[in-house]
C-alpha cells in the first residue's frame, strides 16, 4: 500500500527548496567531488547503508553545485526528495 502512495506522491512532489548552511553545503559539494579509487567488494549491511548515505550526500552536492544560489552563509536549492527523505532516516 505505501507503494501505491508513493505511486500517486511522485508525480506531485520531486524537489523541494532548502536552505543549508554554508559550512553544511560545502561538505556535500565536497562529497560529489571527491573521486572514488576503490572498488566495491564485499561489504557488510553497515558499510552498504553507509555507502548509500554518502551517495545521497553527493547528489545533494551535485544539486548544490549545480543549481544552488548562495545567500551570504546559506544557500538555497531545490533538493529532490530522495535525498530529503535519506537526510532525515539519517538524522533520525
Amino acid at each position: 500500500m505505501l507503494a501505491t502512495v508513493g505511486t500517486h506522491l511522485d508525480p506531485q512532489i520531486s524537489r523541494i527548496s532548502v536552505r543549508l548552511p554554508r559550512s553544511v553545503a560545502e561538505s556535500a559539494v565536497a562529497a560529489w567531488e571527491r573521486d572514488e579509487l576503490d572498488e566495491v567488494g564485499e561489504e557488510s549491511r553497515e558499510e552498504y547503508e553507509l555507502r548509500e548515505d554518502a551517495a545521497e550526500l553527493a547528489l545533494i552536492g551535485l544539486a548544490i553545485s549545480s543549481r544552488g544560489v548562495w545567500d551570504g552563509e546559506e544557500v538555497v536549492v531545490d533538493v529532490d526528495v530522495v535525498q530529503i527523505a535519506a537526510a532525515l532516516r539519517a538524522a533520525g
